[in-house]
């Protein structure tokens, strides 16, 4: 869809089509990726199996011109300061194959900070990590982010992570940018309903005055009817998920499901069951 590519021409691993690609006030758009002095993490890490952890994020320093390269003693202590950063202490003689997953994406980390770059790039650095993993890495990213402060794009399929690292949020779709902003801007005022759809669980319901988009969350359920509460429908099924409920109802004025998500205690207070009938009113809704 587009993010990946673009990353690769930021990084100067692809050339743009058209316009221009600026870093501080600099146009790089003909530069080589070394020239740019940017650091770039894959997503399947692309370390050098035959190379230690301390040789891996030493490569970048080693391969940079002469009179950029620094001297061997402070090249060691530049490595063993992200080691330490990157906290892989005690670790720097081992091989890629000798670490686990998130082991190995902190040292491919570590090698793109090593050349001090002026922008990093991170193109789906947790895709292939498991959940645990994945959410102790974001908190660890997010902290090093900032001490570092600076400038990084990830490039990411997960909304929640999105959502918890990043300051400004680019939602891109078939290669064209839908909306900027901070995450809560786009998350309580999208722009479109591609960008409303991709920001959580979300009900379209039609056959209202106009298509009204509806979070899961922003619904409300009530055993009488009312001004705000007319649409009928039916509990199908509640099923739950840790302490939230998620419901499936159905409207009983057309064949269309409504996904509801409550509080375990909300939920409960109402004494449903499957099949009673409900009427259900929405907090927020977005029409487009």
């Amino acid at each position: 869809n587009g993010k990946t590519t673009l990353l690769r021409a930021i990084g100067g691993l692809e050339l743009p089509e058209g316009g221009t690609i600026v870093i501080n006030g600099v146009d790089v758009t003909y530069l080589t990726p070394g020239e740019r002095e940017i650091g770039f993490v894959f997503q399947n890490y692309a370390l050098f199996q035959h190379m230690t952890v301390f040789e891996n994020i030493a490569f970048g320093l080693k391969i940079k011109k002469r009179q950029y390269r620094p001297g061997k003693k402070e090249m060691k202590n530049r490595v063993l300061s992200l080691i330490k950063r990157v906290q892989l202490e005690g670790l720097e003689d081992r091989f890629p194959s000798q670490l686990s997953g998130g082991q190995c994406q902190r040292v491919a980390l570590a090698r793109a900070l090593a050349i001090e770059p002026k922008v990093l790039l991170l193109d789906e650095p947790f895709a292939a990590l498991d959940t645990k993993v994945r959410h102790e890495l974001r908190r660890w990213i997010r902290k090093l982010h900032q001490e570092l402060n600076l400038t990084t794009i990830l490039v990411t399929h997960d909304q929640e992570e999105a959502m918890e690292i990043a300051d400004k949020i680019i939602i891109m779709n078939e290669g064209k940018v839908q909306q900027i902003g901070t995450p809560l801007e786009v998350y309580q005022e999208p722009t479109n309903p591609f960008v409303f759809r991709f920001l959580g669980r979300t009900n379209i319901i039609h056959r209202l005055e106009k298509k009204a988009f509806v979070r899961s969350h922003d619904i409300e359920l009530h055993k009488e009817k009312s001004d705000t509460a007319c649409l009928e429908a039916v509990i199908h099924q509640a099923r739950t998920i840790g302490s939230m409920i998620r419901a499936e109802l159905i409207r009983a004025d057309v064949p269309e499901f409504i996904e509801a998500e409550f509080s375990y205690d909300y939920f409960h207070s109402l004494n449903l069951r499957p099949n009673d009938k409900v009427f259900v009113s929405f907090k927020k809704v977005k029409y487009f």
